[in-house]
């Protein structure tokens, strides 16, 4: 091994800083959105329009309370979140994950070796359908935003 081979950059450290330019954008953006939402309650009329599904319909979409959960989340209140919307805490704590693999997988130099199974993308598709027909059945307050 020469001098040249130990000061060569390696292939999977060399470029890791730029590698790392779009997860250091997507967090400061989900900073932004979550600081936003903690500083302006969404709890007190007038910060956010309505939902423009519950103007039209008068029934709840998958995302409404979202922006309420986003907030107790924010501030530490996982309880108060899960009452606004349950779909979004988990959603958030995949999101949180799938970042995570991300992350390490861009440090480590690493290409992405599959998309998401077909499998998987139906499965959301169908858990968030459900999810809407279910918060609208009449008596089961308990999935409707508090």
């Amino acid at each position: 091994m020469t001098l040249v081979d130990v000061l060569r950059p390696r292939p999977e450290t060399s470029g890791r800083g730029r590698r790392m330019l779009r997860p250091l954008g997507v967090a400061a953006a989900a900073c932004a959105v979550v600081t936003t939402v903690g500083v302006l309650d969404p709890n007190q009329p007038g910060h956010y329009p309505t939902c423009p599904w519950l103007f039209l319909t008068g029934t709840w979409c998958p995302g409404c309370g979202t922006l309420r959960a986003l907030h107790d989340l924010g501030h530490g209140d996982v309880v108060g979140a899960l009452d606004r919307n349950p779909l979004t805490v988990v959603a958030t704590a995949g999101l949180l994950v799938w970042f995570g693999v991300w992350v390490r997988r861009l440090w480590l130099g690493r290409q992405r070796t599959s998309m998401a199974p077909a499998w998987l993308i139906y499965s959301l598709f169908w858990l968030i359908v459900v999810f809407w027909v279910a918060r609208n059945v009449p008596g089961w307050t308990w999935l409707s935003p508090a």
